[in-house]
């Protein structure tokens, strides 16, 4: 069987046309070379140097396997090289899973890690997440950002930021100037609802069943950005993770108003494999998250007269 040991002894050989000249250089002794150079001709089955010449010439099945051979060595070495790229977080590719929401509480972090890790590549892909521990653990991907800690004791989890449930309205809509309102409130508006499913769409209608109130889904569509433009556009208005507004919020597009029934705080986090099979670039990643551990989304502070309606009890 040929090694890469005794193919990197013959190219020495080739290379120097000489046994004794390939020992020096490789620190062998002549027999050691000379032993290899066998090996790999019993396994070829044919003669590789022809030893009535003086200068190690190689015959017609010698050339062939020293133009294999050294395409070989070639290779191990950039195998070895990228390897050892992977493991220093030269190079590499992070999968992550996250669902339209959790996209625009990643990016920051995404940002953060590609500065300090600019040739690793970032791949997210859209997890639903009810999914988002499957695929993990069948690593579909390697990291999922979530908003609930999943029960899978073979999963790790990082606090990344925090966010909680607004509504959002243009800055011209009746409900703008008020510092809070009620589910019933908004309820009784034309609502545009984002109808990819997801545990806050079940929380927001859950709450509602238990209050029997009526909630008026005028419009539903598919994206956070689709959602966000009809009610720029005064469409209606949109219950949100105020973090997937923050640039629209700052820019005065849109203006977010709190529901007590809804400010329980949600902690954004990022969720992993335990075992070691994680990659370097992978645990890197978490790495950044952990030592980044993102604030809470900016709160707007705009005067507002208070909700004219009675106060309900937080949930």
């Amino acid at each position: 069987m040929m090694t890469f040991e005794d193919l990197r002894v013959f190219s020495t050989v080739a290379a120097e046309r000489s046994f004794s000249r390939a020992a020096r250089k490789l620190r062998r002794t002549q027999p050691a070379v000379s032993q290899a150079i066998r090996r790999l001709e019993q396994a070829a089955g044919e003669r590789l140097i022809d030893r009535s010449s003086r200068d190690g010439t190689l015959t017609d099945a010698g050339q062939l396997l020293l133009e294999y051979g050294n395409r070989l060595l070639h290779l191990a070495e950039e195998a070895s090289q990228a390897v050892g790229a992977l493991r220093e977080i030269r190079k590499g590719r992070v999968r992550i899973g996250a669902n339209d929401g959790g996209v625009y509480s990643v990016l920051p972090l995404i940002a953060v890690f590609q500065k300090a890790h600019p040739d690793i590549v970032i791949d997210v892909r859209r997890v639903p997440s009810r999914q988002m521990a499957q695929e993990v653990l069948l690593r579909s991907v390697d990291i999922g950002v979530l908003t609930f800690n999943p029960p899978e004791r073979e999963l790790q989890s990082v606090v990344l930021t925090t966010d909680e449930l607004v509504v959002l309205v243009r800055p011209d809509h009746d409900l703008a100037q008020q510092a809070q309102v009620t589910l019933e409130e908004v309820g009784r508006q034309n609502v545009v609802a984002h109808n990819d499913p997801s545990p806050t769409r079940d929380q927001v209608i859950r709450l509602y069943e238990q209050r029997h109130a009526a909630l008026n889904i005028r419009l539903s569509l598919p994206s956070l950005d689709g959602v966000k433009r009809a009610v720029s556009m005064g469409l209606g208005v949109a219950v949100l993770p105020r973090r997937c507004a923050l640039d629209e919020i700052a820019r005065g597009e849109l203006t977010a108003i709190r529901v007590p029934e809804l400010r329980t705080p949600r902690q954004v986090r990022l969720v992993a494999r335990l075992d070691a099979g994680l990659s370097h670039a992978a645990r890197a990643f978490l790495d950044v998250a952990r030592a980044t551990g993102g604030p809470e989304p900016p709160v707007q502070e705009t005067p507002k007269r208070q909700t004219r309606t009675r106060s309900q009890p937080e949930t």
